[in-house]
């Protein structure tokens, strides 16, 4: 016979407590889901840079290898141009960077011969077996780099080089520095990855550029965002995820734009849009920022 307590009964049939709700009540932060990208686009395609020097601003992506880098700008081109662009190969398997060199972007505008007055750079990634040098991407930082140049993961570039550019102008130098950081892996980043970020961004603080990361694979991180996209807004999960990118590079909240890439879609979708054209705008708007103050 079961001795007699008052507790037996229910420490047998009690119930476990619920899994707690992985969902805000309220966004954490606002955006309109029910508008149309086209008053962005508008505003993009009338935009101009705030210094006659400067015609076209340069937006540098840097971050570890498989990011998603290259698959940002596509997903920038394919959102300016309504339909799904592979300009920058990405690639999905390989454990070293698929992007050897410097590339960059212009992105068209619906008129023949006629381009936005920015540009996205793409780089080499950080880590992986074969990974760029830090003192390469301060040179970019600088305008040192020309374009289509193929890094040597084993020295950076001398100054006797040919692709060495010794008197770059504020047209030559990055606008603002775009860290790609993916959802689902930043959290075992490797420590020297880390450190090779921070470096960078220490140097583009010290030169005044403007920072910002984009958060991809919000998809692969988060079931809720995975299963609709709108939820990205009042998801714990990448509320979470954001703070951690926070500590560990030092970039405020409120520069950190979740988003999803485009990667097996055939077309463009409004809501995959509206998030990376928000954060687009953003990007550009804090380099006119930086060119703006370079005014003479």
């Amino acid at each position: 016979m079961w001795p007699f307590t008052n507790i037996w009964p229910f420490s047998i049939f009690q119930q476990p407590p619920p899994p707690p709700c992985p969902e805000f009540d309220e966004p954490w932060r606002t955006i309109n889901w029910s508008k149309s990208t086209q008053n962005q686009l508008r505003k993009l395609n009338a935009f101009q840079p705030g210094n006659s020097e400067v015609d076209t601003l340069r937006i540098l992506l840097h971050g570890p290898v498989g990011s998603g880098k290259s698959s940002f700008i596509n997903s920038v081109d394919s959102c300016l141009r309504g339909l799904i662009s592979a300009r920058a190969l990405p690639d999905a398997i390989s454990g070293e960077s698929f992007t050897l060199g410097c590339k960059t972007y212009k992105l068209r505008k619906d008129t023949p011969n006629s381009y936005f007055p920015f540009t996205l750079t793409d780089i080499m990634g950080i880590g992986g077996t074969d990974g760029i040098q830090t003192d390469d991407i301060i040179k970019i930082l600088h305008g040192h780099i020309r374009d289509d140049y193929t890094f040597n993961p084993l020295r950076p570039l001398s100054e006797e080089d040919q692709w060495y550019n010794r008197n770059p102008s504020l047209k030559d130098k990055i606008h603002c520095l775009v860290s790609v950081l993916p959802a689902n892996t930043v959290s075992f980043m490797k420590d020297d990855v880390i450190e090779q970020m921070r470096k960078v961004r220490k140097r583009a603080r010290d030169l005044g550029i403007p920072q910002v990361i984009i958060m991809t694979k919000v998809d692969e991180v988060c079931p809720l965002v995975k299963a609709s996209l709108k939820k990205v807004y009042t998801s714990k999960k990448i509320k979470e995820k954001i703070e951690e990118c926070s500590v560990k590079f030092g970039v405020p909240e409120s520069f950190i734009y979740p988003v999803k890439n485009y990667h097996k879609e055939d077309t463009t979708n409004n809501k995959t849009d509206i998030l990376i054209l928000k954060a687009l705008e953003r990007i550009v708007l804090f380099a006119d920022d930086y060119v703006k103050d370079k005014v003479k």
